[in-house]
């Protein structure tokens, strides 16, 4: 299933980035440098990609997904000591919003990134 070779192919680039940086350093700088481990290895993706949440029919702005990965897989970019549970609830609200049926959570400040890797879906 291509979804599947797409997941891993960002844990993998996920995986890159975290041994080369290290645990430790800000959410943002997690962003950048997973996305341009991801731009070289030719996968398209958007960073703060804004997102409408729909009320009752009403379109509520304001929304924001850390990278959305080939307009497929949502990414929620953590780095935390110890990941919160709204993370999770978080991370599912914004599937429910987009339509998209897969996300990745992860968090860059394991010691072992394949730890702080979570995988959701609805």
């Amino acid at each position: 299933m291509m979804l599947d070779r797409l997941t891993e192919a960002i844990i993998g680039a996920a995986i890159e980035v975290h041994r080369i940086l290290g645990p430790g350093l800000l959410e943002s700088i997690y962003e950048e440098a997973l996305c341009h481990e991801l731009q070289l290895r030719g996968i398209a993706c958007e960073r703060q990609k804004a997102i409408d949440v729909v009320y009752k029919q009403r379109v509520i702005k304001g929304q924001k997904l850390d990278v959305l990965v080939e307009r497929e897989v949502v990414l929620e970019l953590k780095a935390v000591a110890k990941l919160p549970e709204v993370a999770t609830a978080q991370t599912l609200s914004c599937l429910k919003s987009t339509g998209l049926k897969r996300a990745l959570l992860i968090n860059f400040s394991q010691s072992k990134l394949v730890d702080g890797i979570k995988r959701l879906c609805l």
